[in-house]
């Protein structure tokens, strides 16, 4: 399985899944999503198997989108069509994502993200989907395309945190970390980033050690209760916002500077507020980003 963007490794009651691109801090392509699910199945379909840990190969856990694809290449693609553009397509693609992504959240067995250097854009997704997130105190979260281009199409974060401080993190865009994750009760625990391999596999075996028809029932009536909050119908709103943002004018805007510039001078003057996505321009007086 080593030529898959993600792989799993058999510890024991342990199912090791590693997301696998460290090339490009694991930044997500069309491929991803789907191998990421596989595994889960994989895991969930091993009666040996009790927990699930979630990480990333290299330097980060992802990255997000990969944006040299999807925002620098020239011209359409899965997630940029040619106007006026068909908002069901761009849904069929991004809700197919966003249940591959949720597959972490409807395993049977726990699954424990493991989140060192970044978790940002729609590797944040990736994480919030998971059951308990564990960082490293310097390591990255937060969706920064709410800036312009983008809409966390899992919604997870308002389930995670709560009206208020969803809101602090998705009027932003910033980035936060390990230790303020913890703080705002994102994160489960935020620990040196030496000490981020033994704190999660101390976790991951205490849970081990307990039955899977016990911790199935568990995950099972914590989860109801928030599909009877509306997660399914939030999903849907936010999956087609997410659509609606990258084909307004600002969200072609933003695509046709990264075509320009490339992608890292997109993101900098949208994450820094140096550029007016409206006007298609520069500005003077920028507001602080993170």
């Amino acid at each position: 399985m080593t030529d898959k963007t993600v792989v799993m490794e058999k510890d024991g009651r342990i199912a090791r899944i590693m997301l696998n691109r460290p090339e490009v801090l694991n930044a997500i392509n069309d491929e991803m999503p789907h191998h990421l699910a596989e595994c889960v199945d994989a895991a969930n379909e091993d009666d040996d198997i009790h927990v699930i840990v979630l990480a990333g190969k290299g330097d980060s856990f992802c990255a997000g989108y990969d944006l040299t694809y999807y925002a620098e290449a020239n011209g359409s693609n899965n997630v940029t069509q040619e106007m006026p553009w068909d908002s069901m397509r761009d849904y069929r693609f991004m809700k197919r994502n966003t249940e591959l992504f949720m597959k972490l959240w409807r395993s049977y067995k726990p699954v424990i993200a493991k989140v060192h250097g970044n978790a940002v854009a729609g590797g944040s997704d990736i994480a919030l989907c998971c059951d308990m997130i564990i960082m490293a105190e310097d390591a990255r979260i937060g969706y920064m395309p709410v800036r312009v281009w983008g809409c966390p199409t899992t919604a997870m974060w308002v389930y995670r945190l709560g009206a208020q401080a969803a809101k602090r993190m998705l009027f932003t865009g910033d980035k936060i970390s390990g230790k303020e994750a913890m703080e705002l009760g994102l994160a489960l625990e935020a620990v040196p980033a030496e000490e981020l391999d033994a704190r999660v596999d101390a976790l991951a075996e205490r849970m081990a050690a307990v039955p899977r028809n016990q911790l199935m029932m568990q995950k099972l009536m914590i989860n109801q209760a928030y599909d009877s909050m509306g997660l399914e119908n939030t999903q849907m709103i936010a999956t087609v916002f997410d659509g609606i943002t990258r084909h307004s004018p600002e969200g072609l805007n933003f695509k046709k500077r990264s075509e320009e510039t490339g992608w890292k001078q997109a993101v900098r003057e949208r994450d820094l507020g140096t550029y007016d996505w409206t006007e298609d321009r520069p500005i003077n007086s920028p507001g602080k980003g993170s």
